[in-house]
């Protein structure tokens, strides 16, 4: 059986029209893409967004009081206050993998 000829013209129109929804520019599969990156970058922010908590926390600790600036110059600094004497412990063994515990102790 033959089929008529309109029938062949409709199914490649059918299948020429199919094109840009799945294939062409902003077809289906550049929405699946784009929906992808957007996941992708709310995940960043996210990240972004509680790493930018922390520091504004650690802005505002260090606006309060000098607290926390003392306890940033000790740590990072290596700050030692007068009267204060600062003692480094090695504990033996190889140099390059000794461990070591740091104290100060406050004189009266």
């Amino acid at each position: 059986m033959r089929l008529p000829l309109p029938t062949p013209v409709f199914v490649v129109l059918i299948i020429a029209l199919q094109y840009p929804l799945w294939i062409g520019h902003g077809g289906m599969l550049r929405v699946h893409e784009l929906e992808r990156q957007l996941t992708d970058e709310r995940s960043r922010n996210a990240l972004q967004k509680q790493r930018n908590l922390a520091l504004d926390a650690e802005v505002q600790d260090l606006e309060a009081g000098s607290e926390a600036i003392e306890e940033r110059a000790r740590t990072d600094l290596g700050m030692v206050r007068d009267g204060e004497t600062w003692f480094r412990y090695a504990h033996g063994g190889n140099l390059a993998t000794q461990e070591s515990s740091q104290h100060r102790v406050t004189h009266p």
